[in-house]
């Protein structure tokens, strides 16, 4: 944990100081060695939330780029159930932040107890499985509604450089019969409406994201995240690219999680510590 209660004061580890939980109100020891990431754990070995992971330096890098209130606060359920979430914005919407795996259940479980959340998972593991392929235009444009692409995958090279075939020119595509298909060049004047939106591969997947019911941005460790979608007739898994910084600012003023970079807003210079303002 980042933070104890120090004095009835939310404080970050320091060497030799003692403190509690705000969670349980147990006994915090400060963890402060040469090699480690300083932290709480506490006195007894346990863990007030079944939910806690050991947290990296990538997980502490993605908790500090918002504002030391939004860190490490807890959520009760009426029926006293409580978890602490990694960040909660000042407009209600809970970040999760996600290194190691995780099962079904307890995707799950967080997703019903928190509802309005956002999960961010650490891609860096797994970077070399994932492929990204051609652009997909505005999925809202007219034209763009009529074509359906072919679903890309590694060896692939069609589809990874994008091929379609129209509903237009198949009104009859249910009954299981042939369509023309076409290529990417066909529609290249469609890609200038390009949003975001990329085909992408994944080797041996954690399924349990393509699964789940809160939006799914995947860090690989750069400037950008890319949110697992659906895209067209067909629900094609696709990406959506999105600047960090666009999620920063958008993370605090949107009041739902679905709604995170989806509109507009001028953003301002970044501050010295990187935090959006």
């Amino acid at each position: 944990m980042q933070f104890a209660l120090v004095d009835d004061a939310r404080s970050e580890a320091r060497p030799g100081l003692k403190g509690v939980c705000s969670t349980c109100g147990a006994a915090m020891v400060a963890k402060c060695g040469p090699r480690i990431m300083h932290h709480w754990a506490h006195a007894s070995r346990g863990n007030c939330d079944p939910w806690w992971e050991n947290e990296t330096q990538w997980h502490r890098d993605w908790k500090n780029l918002f504002p030391e209130g939004c860190r490490e606060q807890t959520r009760t359920a009426p029926d006293g159930e409580i978890h602490r979430a990694d960040i909660i914005t000042p407009t209600g919407i809970v970040i999760e932040v996600q290194h190691s795996a995780m099962t079904d259940a307890e995707r799950q479980s967080r997703e019903a107890f928190y509802q309005n959340l956002v999960w961010i998972v650490d891609g860096r593991g797994f970077r070399n499985q994932f492929d990204l392929h051609h652009l997909l235009p505005d999925p809202d444009n007219e034209e763009a509604k009529d074509l359906v692409w072919y679903k890309a995958a590694r060896g692939m090279h069609g589809a990874n450089n994008g091929i379609f075939w129209r509903l237009s020119e198949n009104p009859d595509h249910g009954s299981g019969g042939m369509v023309e298909i076409h290529g990417l060049h066909k529609v290249q004047h469609l890609i200038e409406t390009y949003r975001g939106h990329q085909q992408y591969s994944w080797v041996e997947p954690r399924r349990t994201w393509l699964d789940a019911q809160c939006p799914v941005y995947i860090d690989f460790g750069d400037e950008w995240l890319f949110q697992l979608q659906r895209y067209g007739f067909n629900k094609l898994e696709c990406v959506y690219r999105v600047a960090k910084r666009k999620f920063l600012h958008d993370a605090m003023v949107e009041t739902q999680a679905r709604d995170i970079a989806t509109r507009f807003y001028r953003i301002a210079e970044s501050t010295s510590d990187n935090r959006a303002t």
